[in-house]
């Protein structure tokens, strides 16, 4: 399956959500443990179970020396996506003192020594920032400066063309260069499939379906004409180690793609309300200028990813969850995140319904 197919994939996947034998991980272990050994030349490297609420299957792995310790990912799915490839690149091509990634020490997604695609990458052994967020502990007056500096400097990384980024062509050309020749053409992708989702689940009515057509085509001029910048696609606390006042790692580049330079700003507005966001914007501002027409843009793209990610909420079983799941926040549950997804999708529509009424945000 490509993923020039597909507008993200956790929720498009030709086996999202379907339900599939759990995994011999013994042998799973067993097998990748020889392929490391042979590939690093490591002959006791040691593979170690590591629970992962992330889109991949992890262990960590104790080398020969004894005190080094890598990362290892590993993507089992019927797919045979290669795309591991894509995001080895990026750790290596954003790494800057703003955006620190892990490095690289190896990654095979031919699936010709073993079945499946696998990375291995530094062991960073911080928290996300989320584990910071949910235990109060997180610095909302430093943190969301660094967020937004970090999402700035990305961006400068040059990309060709729109969504997720062709593998075959990074491999020849050493270049990042989209499935898709305009923005619209990514940003529409599956959004009638995600609208009759949502709609089936009672996280949106039949109306305000048509009402989301209608505010898209209006809208619609917004989308043109815009050079594709690099979009992280989830820059969420997950997905950002360290402390509870400093980023050390950006980490999980699976879905980048190029795309509108507003479109990871606004994911954070899938989570965030204004305090948080205006400190975000500010500190991308000592880096680059906020985008022409920022305010409808925002909106417009919280809309588009709020799209996506109730889609996973609801057919991933999000929503009957409790505070342990990370996504959750301590003290709340599933029907709590429910609600808050209802309502920024309802407040997303109404800020593009009435643009007199956007905040400035700057």
């Amino acid at each position: 399956m490509s993923r020039g197919d597909i507008y993200y994939w956790k929720c498009d996947r030709a086996s999202a959500f379907q339900p599939r034998p759990a995994p011999d991980r013994k042998e799973m272990a067993r097998r990748l443990q020889a392929e490391i050994r042979e590939k690093l030349g490591d002959g006791s490297a040691r593979l170690e179970p590591f629970s992962s609420q992330g889109n991949h299957i992890a262990w960590r792995v104790h080398h020969a020396d004894g005190d080094r310790v890598s990362f290892l990912r590993v993507e089992d799915g019927p797919e045979n996506d290669n795309s591991l490839e894509v995001e080895s690149h990026l750790l290596d091509r954003v790494r800057s003192e703003r955006v620190p990634t892990p490095r690289v020490i190896a990654c095979d997604a031919t699936r010709e020594s073993v079945p499946w695609a696998w990375q291995l990458i530094e062991y960073l052994d911080q928290p996300s920032l989320q584990h910071w967020y949910k235990s109060g502990e997180l610095d909302p007056e430093t943190i969301p400066g660094q967020i937004g500096k970090a999402i700035a400097d990305f961006q400068g990384v040059p990309v060709e063309g729109f969504g997720p980024f062709r593998v075959d062509e990074l491999l020849r050309s050493g270049e990042l260069i989209g499935h898709h020749r305009s923005y619209p053409d990514y940003f529409h992708l599956r959004l009638d499939e995600h609208l009759s989702t949502l709609v089936t689940g009672g996280l949106l009515t039949g109306p305000e379906r048509e009402r989301i057509h209608g505010l898209l085509r209006d809208h619609a001029p917004l989308l043109e004409d815009e050079r594709p910048c690099l979009v992280h696609k989830d820059t969420a606390l997950w997905n950002l180690l360290g402390t509870p006042d400093r980023i050390t790692a950006v980490i999980d580049w699976d879905d980048a793609i190029g795309g509108d330079p507003v479109d990871d700003l606004a994911l954070l507005g899938c989570f965030f309300d204004e305090p948080f966001l205006k400190r975000v914007f500010a500190g991308y501002e000592t880096i680059r200028p906020l985008p022409d027409h920022f305010a409808p843009r925002f909106w417009l793209h919280v809309l588009r990813n709020l799209l996506f990610k109730a889609v996973i909420r609801l057919r991933g079983g999000y929503f009957e969850r409790d505070d342990q799941f990370f996504l959750i926040d301590s003290g709340a549950n599933g029907q709590t995140l429910r609600d808050d997804t209802r309502q920024r999708l309802t407040t997303a529509m109404k800020r593009l319904d009435h643009p007199s009424s956007f905040p400035a945000f700057s």
